[in-house]
């Protein structure tokens, strides 16, 4: 059963992976992103909001699926045994904090949580700047046409 666990949260991240890999190149997401220098792009913001909802689902993913195997998310302080569905709502309130913020710290993960927090984060800092960049060359492509 461990091993298929392991197998699940190697297909999410392959997932987040190539998900992040295609927003930052400009693939398939974005087919026709065009933007004048005085309007807001729907296309774009929806776009990267796509994208923050898959990294926090995939990342709440795993968070749900370490829980399973007895890697709890500590909350304040204690080791707190839940449900299955109170563990899914912890660990998708957990990845949305870990993403969007730097963490409440009212829920903190132990052992190899920490890590894929931390990894989380660092996705959390990096996806705007990305986000702004693609902007930016958007804008110069069209200028340039």
């Amino acid at each position: 059963m461990d091993f298929f666990l392991w197998v699940i949260i190697i297909g999410i991240c392959l997932i987040l992976l190539a998900s992040l890999v295609d927003f930052i190149r400009g693939g398939k997401l974005r087919v026709n992103m065009q933007m004048r220098e005085s309007r807001f792009s729907a296309e774009i913001f929806y776009t990267l909001l796509i994208i923050y909802l898959i990294v926090i689902i995939g990342f709440g993913l795993i968070y749900f699926i370490l829980s399973i195997n007895n890697i709890l998310l500590v909350e304040n302080g204690e080791l707190r045994k839940v449900s299955i569905i109170g563990s899914a709502i912890h660990s998708l309130y957990f990845s949305g904090v870990t993403l969007l913020t730097i963490g409440y710290g009212d829920i903190t993960p132990i052992g190899i949580g920490r890590f894929i927090a931390l990894v989380q984060a660092l996705i959390g800092y990096i996806l705007p700047t990305a986000f702004v960049l693609r902007l930016v060359q958007s804008n110069q492509e069209n200028r340039d046409e």
